[in-house]
């Protein structure tokens, strides 16, 4: 097992999509698998609850082989040593938080009163055990996801399952949950799967990122070595970066149609290159002095980006600037003008493709 509580080969074929990812977690870590809609994420939490049948791999959980469809091993979902949290927590609309929580000991054979007690003092643990009477319909959406994390932790699993567990929540209570949802992460002794798009939650919540596309890893490790090289479009968008694959020699990359990239790390053959939307400057007319990269460009767009405006800007590559409001009117930028960019050197970061 080489330290890993989970080794799990995902392999599902489902149509034309193929799902095909590796996943080891170890006891205590917290593994986020981040990917574009449509990427798999969701179908590797089901395939790992046993909730969709694998068609070739395996699912290893401790010492327990729960899945092998080459070896004829199937363990139902009711019987796997996992929890999890859905994404709009399907709490029983007709039970209590309490008896909600106090359901899955009962299916594991406790009597009423010890379940219930059990219940009870998870319910204290997530700060809920007021609420305990209370039905799903009568709680907040911060509220009933504690309960749903309280009915998934409350049977010690092995492996914990979060399925974008704050994305149902409104900004405020997903920023207390989040804190919340972080503390009992760090107290459980099994290992987690959080499946997130938002690359907050990851970068707060997880130990480790692993990235999907279309069925596939296509980067892993841990946030600051996924956030210093993202190997593609995706990636770089989750983190805030412009991102170019090109060729290079010396100090320079060749990217787009025709530009040469200015770079101050020395690479050689192919390359990625990444900067911070920051770092370009937009001009009126072409700058003055000598700025090692400066090019052309046509605005593609203007956003809203914090209290900036994020300039998308057409030309040999596309790239976003951020620009504050006062030099976006004093540039006069509307889509379709014709504007120039420029970037300094030592804002690029070169490294091997």
């Amino acid at each position: 097992m080489s330290g890993d509580l989970l080794d799990a080969r995902l392999v599902v074929d489902r149509g034309a999509f193929r799902l095909d990812v590796h996943l080891r977690i170890a006891a205590g870590e917290v593994l986020a698998l981040l990917g574009p809609n449509g990427a798999g994420k969701t179908t590797a939490l089901r395939a790992l609850a046993g909730l969709e049948p694998l068609t070739d791999g395996h699912v290893t959980l401790g010492d327990r082989q729960l899945d092998r469809p080459g070896g004829r091993v199937w363990t139902p979902p009711e019987r796997r040593p996992i929890g999890v949290v859905f994404q709009d927590y399907l709490l029983f609309p007709h039970l209590s938080a309490l008896d909600n929580v106090a359901f899955g000991p009962r299916r594991h054979g406790i009597d009423r009163r010890a379940a219930r007690a059990q219940a009870a003092e998870w319910l204290a643990r997530v700060g809920l055990a007021e609420l305990g009477k209370r039905k799903p319909r009568q709680l907040s959406g911060g509220q009933a996801q504690r309960v749903a994390l309280a009915r998934a932790l409350v049977n010690h699993p092995e492996l914990l399952l979060l399925d974008e567990p704050l994305a149902a929540l409104d900004a405020r209570t997903r920023l207390d949950t989040r804190v919340e949802l972080q503390r009992h992460l760090a107290e459980h002794p099994g290992a987690t799967l959080l499946v997130t798009h938002d690359p907050l939650d990851a970068l707060v919540l997880a130990d480790r990122l692993v990235v999907i596309e279309h069925g596939a890893v296509v980067q892993e490790g841990d946030a600051a070595a996924v956030t210093a090289r993202p190997r593609t479009d995706y990636v770089a968008r989750l983190v805030g970066l412009n991102l170019y694959r090109g060729r290079a020699a010396g100090d320079g990359v060749k990217v787009g149609d025709g530009l040469t990239l200015a770079v101050t790390d020395r690479v050689e053959g192919e390359a990625f290159v990444a900067f911070r939307p920051s770092a370009v400057a937009v001009y009126k007319e072409r700058p003055a002095g000598s700025p090692r990269n400066v090019w052309a460009a046509t605005v593609g767009g203007i956003q809203s980006h914090g209290d900036n405006l994020r300039v998308l800007l057409n030309g040999p590559i596309e790239a976003a600037a951020d620009v504050t409001p006062a030099a976006a009117a004093e540039l006069g930028l509307v889509p379709g003008k014709q504007v120039w960019a420029s970037l300094k050197a030592a804002e690029t970061h070169a490294y091997p493709a």
